[in-house]
């Protein structure tokens, strides 16, 4: 089912599949292949990571270096959009995909946005900001996707930065078992719509706690198409994939 909103999909009763930065498991992580193929593969939509380039554009890759997932080095804020377009994004994974580049979230959107969902991840480990929530924010009102993505953090003050940005758009926050900084405390009294727990947290009293706080259920990073069973019959709302075939295959089984 294609969903108009996220808060429709979220309040539908389902349990989606989201692809985790794409297809993972089948393409280049954070690129535009990997989204489109998990589109394919008839996930419900995706969870992609945002960082701000030097020169003030959202782009996507995961870690705070572009050392693992392309054919540079450095962190990606130190880059301008062009150095990191001239980058190979592709070849690590496959040679097939040689060539495949770092997308910017706009061009996430315009390949996409009208058939995903998006779980935008905001990457943040500071106190202070680079500006990335208020660029996300500019993105998401150039195409019009308020109602589409769902924004989340690690970072409760990156958190706390975009819903005073944009008040409107669904937020998440992010958390496994055993952080250093003891985050969820931070997020006392922050109103927010979703919780995205690390899915070994997640149990029968964990979901009758988030259900009585309001809290929507969205989980990663599930592989095991066993534990995906598992989950749905918990009653999370969404199951994030490396492998969406598989887990879509999993839990309509």
């Amino acid at each position: 089912m294609v969903f108009t909103s996220f808060k429709d999909a979220m309040a539908s009763g389902e349990t989606l599949v989201f692809g985790h930065r794409g297809a993972k498991d089948y393409a280049p992580m954070n690129t535009i292949v990997a989204f489109e193929l998990a589109l394919k593969q008839g996930a419900a939509g995706i969870e992609l990571d945002v960082h701000r380039s030097k020169d003030g554009y959202p782009v996507i890759v995961h870690d705070f270096t572009i050392d693992a997932t392309t054919s540079g080095t450095g962190r990606v804020t130190d880059k301008t959009l062009a150095e990191l377009k001239a980058l190979d994004a592709g070849s690590w994974f496959d040679a097939s995909f040689v060539g495949a580049q770092v997308p910017t979230l706009d061009e996430v959107f315009e390949a996409v946005g009208d058939a995903l969902l998006i779980n935008v991840e905001i990457k943040s480990m500071s106190a202070d900001t680079d500006g990335v929530e208020q660029v996300v924010a500019d993105c998401i009102a150039r195409h019009n996707m308020g109602e589409r993505v769902l924004v989340s953090s690690f970072n409760p003050m990156a958190l706390k930065r975009f819903r005073e940005i944009m008040p409107d758009v669904m937020i998440g926050f992010l958390y496994s078992s055993g952080m250093e900084i003891d985050t969820e405390s931070m997020m006392d009294g922050f109103a927010h719509e979703a919780r995205h727990p690390y899915f070994e947290m997640i149990d029968a009293d964990y979901m009758a706690w988030a259900k009585s706080n309001n809290y929507y259920v969205n989980t990663w990073t599930v592989n095991d198409p066993e534990k995906a069973k598992e989950l749905k019959t918990l009653g999370v709302n969404c199951i994030i994939t490396d492998a969406p075939d598989v887990m879509l295959e999993a839990i309509s089984s």
